[in-house]
């Protein structure tokens, strides 16, 4: 039998969403709202948190980020998984674990198990995303409904991300920190509750090998080399951590030489061959990772160092936000007329002298430089954000959309984790080295080690400390954060050249061919598409 002409007023007319898919997509848009909102949630709840559990620098760390670690692990493996098994099922299921792993990591009573809830949370993450994408795929037939439902869901993680400090400030001023984690809970169950009634199932009968050896490879590499990391970070150079750090390297050649050799790979490496492509993906992996890292170092800095408290720390963390959503709705139209490579590049120097602003900051009157800095800083990284996934979408075949927006989602989620793994490490490293030197001989051996790693340690212990230790210790995580701010302005000035000569012949919008939809329904650009793979395997946020 033929398949439908799509593309006829009829079948346009036939294929329009209603009332159901419109109130399915607000549902959808619930768990990515609470993807995002959880990582800003967790920053301002690190200050209170580090003081009950007690965690030692490196478990900090973990518990901030092996979040984000587990989803871009997980990624592309549910997104094969949820082909197989249905995409609906696996969205609820996701949803299960993450609220049961938002119950455990409420009432953490060790970082162990703190990090264990965090990584459970990661693999539900992980199914949330490309599940919700591929529903919304299915629901939405017709190319500029579809276009403009993605386009909220989109926005529903900026959303997140914005609201985030405003609630969790909220909570935390009233609430243990654990309060901060039970958020996702009431939106779980209501997911769960309305879920079966108001989304449509899909399978992918032609879906691809589910290949476990790939996905635990490549876990493993990130997480040996992270943990290397920051074993250096927070002890110096010694044989262990180079060795894990080897181990890690060595597992990732093995992932790749897989990758080559499969008929079905996890990762199509072979996208990485065409330049725009690889380009954009580094600049979106760059911005998050330098936005992870400034959000993980800045929130402790407005509470330990400033005293301000959660929801005063919350609510000045909404004007940088602010900041990025309103220029990253002015991009789409100034990249009408000026080509995307420039504006990319504008917007990394912009974050950039952002960076160096926040450089600037003291230990006792920093207020203004940190939110003035940030908000440069995601003024001119959050357009970036959109404006690289656009390119990057737009720099392969219609066939491959899937696969290049699944790989764009990983690596921002890597990059958002790997950000706050080594710009906190940097900061922890040049804090413990200045309170090393500054802490008496005679001080009690167990207050001098907790004041030596991390600086809410210092806050626990202070009344067994000499008189003005901690002020010396909040001059040294000012050190640290300095010191971060500058590694990442340099970072980003030299990729503010690299972005704006190597995507210089990327066309401007009002260049490319106009949207046409294809008999799947899709919306394309000719020879390159934005629009979805028809079956939405495989694929992050578009």
């Amino acid at each position: 039998m033929s398949r439908p002409d799509l593309t006829s007023p009829a079948a346009a007319s036939t294929h329009r969403a209603g009332r159901r898919e419109w109130v399915g997509l607000g549902l959808l848009a619930l768990p990515a709202v609470l993807v995002s909102m959880d990582m800003t949630v967790l920053h301002l709840a690190v200050p209170s948190l580090s003081a009950d559990l007690r965690p030692t620098s490196t478990e900090l760390l973990w518990i901030v980020d092996i979040y984000g670690f587990m989803i871009a692990g997980f990624l592309i493996t549910m997104g094969t998984l949820g082909d197989r098994i249905g995409r609906r099922k696996l969205l609820l299921v996701g949803a299960a674990a993450f609220g049961v792993a938002s119950v455990l990591a409420a009432f953490s009573t060790t970082a162990g198990m703190l990090i264990a809830a965090r990584m459970l949370l990661g693999v539900a993450g992980a199914t949330l995303a490309p599940s919700t994408l591929a529903l919304i795929r299915n629901m939405f037939l017709d190319p500029q409904q579809r276009t403009a439902a993605i386009s909220m869901w989109f926005m529903s993680f900026l959303a997140g991300a914005a609201v985030g400090p405003l609630v969790g400030g909220a909570l935390l001023e009233y609430f243990w920190w654990g309060s901060a984690f039970l958020i996702g809970v009431p939106v779980m169950a209501l997911l769960l509750a309305a879920g079966p009634f108001l989304l449509p199932e899909y399978r992918d009968p032609t879906a691809g090998r589910l290949d476990l050896a790939s996905a635990a490879m490549s876990l493993a590499a990130v997480l040996a080399v992270i943990y290397g990391l920051k074993q250096v970070a927070a002890d110096g150079l010694a044989l262990p951590p180079i060795l894990v750090i080897a181990a890690g390297v060595a597992t990732a050649v093995v992932f790749v030489r897989r990758q080559r050799a499969l008929s079905d790979p996890l990762l199509d490496l072979t996208l990485f061959g065409e330049r725009t492509f690889s380009v954009s993906l580094g600049v979106l992996t760059l911005a998050a990772a330098v936005m992870g890292g400034v959000g993980y170092l800045t929130a402790q800095y407005l509470q330990l160092v400033l005293g301000l408290s959660p929801l005063q720390a919350g609510l000045w963390m909404l004007p940088p936000f602010g900041a990025g959503i309103v220029l990253m709705m002015v991009a789409p139209l100034l990249v009408r007329r000026v080509r995307p490579g420039l504006v990319i590049g504008a917007g990394l120097a912009l974050a950039a002298a952002g960076f160096v602003v926040v450089s600037q900051v003291g230990d006792n009157a920093g207020l203004p430089f940190v939110v003035t800095g940030t908000a440069m800083v995601f003024a001119g990284l959050m357009p970036v954000a959109a404006l690289g996934m656009d390119v990057v979408i737009n720099a392969v075949a219609p066939r491959r959309t899937g696969a290049a927006s699944a790989i764009s989602e990983t690596t921002q989620e890597l990059g958002f984790a790997l950000g706050i793994a080594l710009l906190g490490s940097l900061g922890t490293a040049v804090y413990r080295r200045r309170m090393t030197d500054a802490l008496p001989p005679d001080s009690p051996a167990q207050a001098a080690d907790a004041a030596r790693d991390t600086l809410g340690g210092a806050t626990g212990v202070a009344d067994q400390l000499p008189a003005g230790l901690l002020v010396t210790a909040g001059q040294a995580y000012t050190d640290g954060l300095q010191a971060a701010a500058a590694a990442s302005a340099v970072a980003l000035a030299a990729a503010a050249v690299v972005a704006a000569t190597l995507l210089r012949r990327t066309p401007t919008r009002s260049r490319q061919e106009p949207l046409t939809a294809t008999p799947d329904g899709d919306a394309s650009h000719g020879p390159t598409s934005t629009g979805a793979d028809p079956h939405g395997s495989r694929s992050g946020p578009a």
